[in-house]
């Protein structure tokens, strides 16, 4: 009879464990409609709960103020530029075909003296420019005819997906609302598990990643944010077209770390080809302020969060792009962030627990 009882607790804790984990797995399989929005909330409250605490203090200490002034703003960010960009592109629809249908009798003119001044890439632009000029106006449409087809192809295919997008955003806007308004509940018990899994040193890494989360946020988001805008204001001032489009191009850019430099050169190779120089080499020259100026902006913002190195931001972004599309722009570097904080600081407690050691022989 003893002999049973140890088979007895090993079944019943084989089918205890068998019962969680498909509770688990069926609460994934459930949820996973929501979890990209959870994930974006998540980052987007930890990234600016200390600008949600501000509020608070600002609105007479209470919290539905400071969650209703927070929710606003994250829906001004986020549904207002891309309502402006769809808007701006369906405006602009019959435009761009009438421009399309005009290359079929445009003649490209000789290749003005400063294309060959250009360093390093000179020649080739001036062999290239004269290579579609001899082509003639039918040459020409036929070559930039196949990559427009592909681009409007594309335009079809992501408005048709604005709808998903929408309804994503409106879901991470929700979540975060609710944690901004749980949020020292929800801290707490992140801490509690991590304690629980680590102790102290569970509770201290967990305090660790969420300043990663913020260093990421800040760096990447803030600079990027920051080049757009001055490079639409520089798009405006030298009377570039389509400035809400082009700026929220480069915001795009920014955040995939390509930057805001081929907005602004294509921008300003349009001023040179309408004759308008000075506007082109002033426009060149804001080009190389603002686009320079995420080497030294970026890393003192993201220091200011979390010591990390800008290689594994790029890697970060850009594998989190590949791998989760645009919202990967922000998983992708928070992750590695999170895990090069964490297994940094495993590898200074074990440098600290190994050198009296050492120092002992």
């Amino acid at each position: 009879m003893t002999g049973l009882l140890p088979s007895r607790e090993i079944t019943r804790g084989t089918l205890s464990v068998l019962v969680i984990l498909t509770l688990i797995t069926a609460s994934v399989w459930i949820l996973w409609p929501f979890m990209l929005a959870f994930i974006w909330a998540t980052m987007i409250v930890v990234a600016t709960w200390p600008l949600m605490l501000r509020m608070q203090t600002w609105l007479w200490g209470r919290r539905s103020l400071a969650v209703a002034a927070m929710t606003l703003a994250l829906l001004m960010v986020f549904i207002v530029p891309l309502l402006l960009a769809v808007v701006t592109i369906v405006e602009n629809v019959d435009t761009i075909a009438d421009w399309v249908k005009s290359l079929q009798t445009f003649k490209l003119p000789p290749s003005p003296e400063w294309v060959n001044r250009f360093p390093i890439v000179g020649s080739s632009l001036k062999a290239g420019w004269e290579e579609l000029g001899s082509a003639g106006p039918e040459g020409l449409y036929a070559r930039i005819t196949p990559y427009a087809g592909k681009i409007i192809d594309w335009f079809v295919g992501q408005i048709g997906s604005v709808g998903m997008m929408v309804i994503q955003i409106v879901l991470t806007v929700v979540i975060s609302a609710i944690l901004y308004f749980g949020g020292e509940t929800s801290a707490d018990r992140v801490k509690h598990f991590a304690r629980w899994l680590g102790g102290q040193r569970g509770e201290d890494l967990a305090i660790l990643s969420a300043r990663a989360i913020r260093g990421v946020a800040l760096g990447v988001v803030a600079t990027a944010f920051i080049q757009s805008v001055l490079g639409g204001i520089g798009l405006a001032v030298a009377g570039v077209p389509g400035v809400t489009v082009l700026t929220l191009a480069m915001f795009v850019l920014a955040l995939a770390q390509l930057g805001v430099f081929l907005v602004l050169l294509i921008a300003a190779l349009w001023l040179f080809w309408k004759g308008q120089t000075v506007w082109g080499i002033v426009l060149l020259v804001w080009m190389v302020v603002v686009g320079g100026m995420d080497n030294f902006l970026r890393p003192i913002l993201i220091r200011r969060g979390a010591n990390l190195p800008l290689l594994l931001v790029f890697a970060g972004v850009i594998g989190g792009l590949i791998a989760f599309g645009i919202i990967g722009i922000f998983i992708g570097p928070v992750v590695l962030a999170v895990t090069y904080t964490l297994l940094e600081a495993w590898a200074g407690e074990e440098k600290a627990e190994t050198l009296p050691e050492s120092t002992q022989g």
